[in-house]
C-alpha cells in the first residue's frame, strides 16, 4: 500500500483517505440500520456506530492491500 497519493500536487497520506471513504459508507449503513429498526436491538448506538466504523475501515484496508498485491 502507498503511504500517499498525489491529489493535485498536494501529497495525501492514504489512511486520511481510507477514512474519509469509511466514513461515507458508515453514514450510509447508519441510515439503513436507523429505518430498518435495527437499532432496537443495539444497547448503546454510539458504541455500535464506532465499531461499526472501525469494521468499514478495516475491510477497506484489507481491500486496499489486497488489490495492491
Amino acid at each position: 500500500m502507498p503511504g500517499e497519493f498525489s491529489l493535485h500536487g498536494v501529497f495525501v497520506p492514504t489512511l486520511l483517505g481510507l477514512m474519509l471513504l469509511a466514513y461515507v459508507l458508515n453514514s450510509g449503513l447508519r441510515v439503513l440500520l436507523q429505518r430498518s429498526g435495527a437499532y432496537r436491538l443495539v444497547w448503546h448506538p454510539a458504541l455500535f456506530n464506532l465499531a461499526l466504523y472501525g469494521i468499514v475501515l478495516g475491510g477497506l484496508f484489507h481491500l486496499l492491500r489486497w488489490m495492491q498485491s
